[in-house]
This record gives C-alpha cells, structure tokens and sequence, in this order.
C-alpha cells in the first residue's frame, strides 16, 4: 500500500519513516479516510461514541504494537507519534480514545504491572477486544494531582477497598478495565489498580454538556467500597513517581495529536480558500488570506520538526520531563492559534461543522489543557532550566 503525501507536511518529515512504517501509516490513513470521517461530525455532534468500529479498530493491529505481549515489531516513538497524528487530523476524538486505551491503560500495565498482569490483559487490549481507561483526575485535583491525590485505598485481606471519585476519565464509562490511581491509607503511597467491569462499588457516569472531543465518553466516577482483589495491584506501581513516567510519556502524544489538529486546519483552510470566491476570485489570490495560511503551516511545520526531535530523544533514551512538557505547552499553544486563523479565513462558514474547522476549534481546548497545562508544563521547563521549583 503506498503512503501518499502527508498534506501540509512542507519539509517531508513523514519520509524519515521506514517502509514499514509507512504500510502501517498508509493502512491506518485509510480506515480513518473511509470508516471514521464520513461520521465524525455526526457523532460529535450527538456525542456518541461509534462502538461499531472498535472491532475494524483492533483489526488495523496497531494498538499492541509497544508491547512485547501482543504480535508485532514494537514500533518507534516516530511511528507510534504518527499514529497519534493521523489520528488526530481526523478526528481528535477518536486519536484521544485511542491515546487513552493504548497509552494511558495500556501503558499503566505495561511498565507498572507483573508478568503475569501483563500477559493476562495486554494481549486482549492490544486485540481492542477489552478497552481501557486511566483514572488519576480528581474533582478536586487536577494539576496538583501528585500531593492531593484523595482517593484511598486500604488493604483487607486478600483484597483491597477503593473510596473516592475521579473525573475527566476518557473511555470511563464502557472501560472494560480501569488503571485507578490511588494513595495507601497506611504507607500514604500512590498505588495503581486495576478494577474490572462490573465491580460492586465502582460506578461512572457520563459527563454531559461538552464543547469539545464531544464523542469521548468522559465519566465521573465514584468509587464506594470497591473491592479489588490483591491480583489486580499493579506491582511495580509504588509511588506517584511511576504515574508521572507514564504521563511524561503519553504527554508527547498530546503534541503530536496537536500537529495533527494543526495539519487538519491548514488544509481545511487551504482548500477553502482555493474553492471559495469573492470580488470575482478565489480569495486565495488575496495577499491576506495567503498570510493566515503561511502562519498556520508556519506553525505546524515548527511543531511537527520539535515532536520529531522528541521521538528520536525518546528513541535513544535521552529525553526527560522537561522535553515532553516543553513540546505539549508549545505545540497545543501553535495549535490554539492555527485553529483560529482557519476559522478567521472562513468567516461565518466556520463555526458551522458542515466545512468541519468548527469541530477541531472546539477540539481543540480539550488538547490545550489535559495532560498538564500550558502553565503547569511550563513550570517543568523552568524547574528543569533554573534548579528551582515554582509550583507554589
């Protein structure tokens, strides 16, 4: 299958693919071209999640490739940021459905679970036959989630008793298996849990009234005497210190999805502006309208060399914190503003989903704000640069 060019990619960054690499992307271009845009609009507005796909989803075979437990050559930070890309550039909603599953749950397992843990949820998630979520947001915490962190757990026996709520969580309220993030009542450690659909105790509800990624289901959840057997602690997960490596990780996801979101304005306002005329001509023939453009893809061209940057620092096992948080501030922050000018070049057709940019606008406040803030992120960078900490 040949991967076409990516559009709005000026410098050809998706060529540092392997062939591979680029089957992969091509395949997966393909099923969110035809199975998942056609309905994008349609459910974002309905706010309903296309359940229907989840199984052509697995079939694309690229939800376990990190893992050593499902089938596959595990796949570069480049491919797997790609993947977050392209995703994106289509449908944002679907791209954090898939951050969360693969990412977020996935990942808790991956790096925090045992052998056993592992091999028994990896393979089935990598297949999409189970889905997961990630349940660290509080009601009460957010962006200082690591020292207020109010859920408890405490051990009984065999067993351990989960009491507190979390909200914001992506895929909460048909997760087949939800990593829950909470702090031991008698070392005061943040511990990781896997709570399996269907426990007494656990019960989520779907947050309503949503502006942006209206088709995740985002869940409040409530958690009242769940028991949780001792077999789904996640054992390598000891302290608030491995939640932060998977975020570190899952973070540079969010910059990519936000060159995806940025791609996806561009050429929305680019083949707007080519088919749209005024005064007699296509207003791509005015001297304004081509500015708008060139500081959107201005934008996403910076954004896409610094994420690539980072796949090859993570590739090499070289990047930190303050690598992650600098690439989602800046990207989502680009982003914000491409998004902007695509609806300014639109005028009135904008904030109409029937020519789309109104869907990633919205989208896109989402983006610019989970997985850490712009402000929260840029007092990693500045911790990281200065030797001090500013967070209070």
């Amino acid at each position: 299958m040949t991967l076409e060019t990516l559009p709005g990619d000026l410098y050809h960054m998706q060529e540092l693919l392997d062939d591979r690499e680029k089957e992969i992307i091509a395949r997966v271009r393909g099923f969110l071209e035809s199975k998942v845009q056609p309905i994008a609009n349609d459910c974002w507005t309905r706010a309903e999640f296309p359940f229907d796909l989840i199984p052509a989803f697995g079939e694309l075979g690229v939800a376990g490739l990190a893992y050593d437990e499902c089938p596959g050559e595990a796949p570069s930070s480049l491919l797997t940021g790609f993947l977050a890309l392209e995703m994106a550039r289509v449908d944002p909603s679907m791209s954090t459905f898939f951050g969360v599953h693969t990412g977020l749950a996935m990942g808790s397992i991956g790096r925090c679970g045992s052998a056993e843990q592992r091999a028994r949820w990896l393979p089935a998630m990598g297949r999409m036959e189970k889905i997961g979520a990630f349940a660290l947001t509080e009601p009460g915490g957010g962006s200082d989630v690591a020292l207020g962190l109010k859920t408890t757990a405490r051990r009984d026996g065999d067993a351990w008793v989960l009491n507190g709520a979390k909200r914001w969580i992506g895929n909460g309220t048909f997760a087949d298996l939800v990593v829950v993030w909470a702090r031991d009542e008698e070392d005061d450690k943040v511990k990781g849990f896997v709570v399996e659909k269907g426990t007494p105790g656990f019960n989520a509800t779907r947050i309503e009234n949503k502006i942006a990624l209206r088709t995740v289901q985002n869940a409040d959840i409530a958690l009242e005497d769940c028991r949780v057997p001792e077999a789904n602690r996640l054992e390598g997960a000891t302290g608030f210190r491995e939640t932060a490596a998977i975020l570190r990780r899952t973070r540079s996801g969010v910059a990519w999805q936000a060159v995806g979101v940025m791609l996806a304005a561009y050429g929305i306002a680019r083949d707007y502006a080519v088919e749209r005329e005024q005064f007699g001509r296509p207003i791509a023939k005015f001297q304004l309208v081509q500015d708008l453009l060139v500081r959107m893809l201005g934008n996403a061209t910076a954004s896409l060399g610094m994420v690539v940057r980072l796949a090859q620092l993570q590739d090499d096992g070289l990047y930190r914190d303050e690598h992650s948080a600098l690439a989602k501030a800046y990207c989502t922050s680009r982003m914000r503003e491409a998004v902007g000018w695509a609806r300014e070049l639109m005028a009135g057709n904008g904030i109409v989903l029937d020519y789309d940019i109104g869907r990633f606008v919205a989208d896109a406040e989402a983006l610019y704000s989970y997985e850490g803030t712009r402000e929260i992120n840029t007092l990693i960078v500045g911790r990281a640069e200065t030797g001090h900490g500013a967070f209070v």
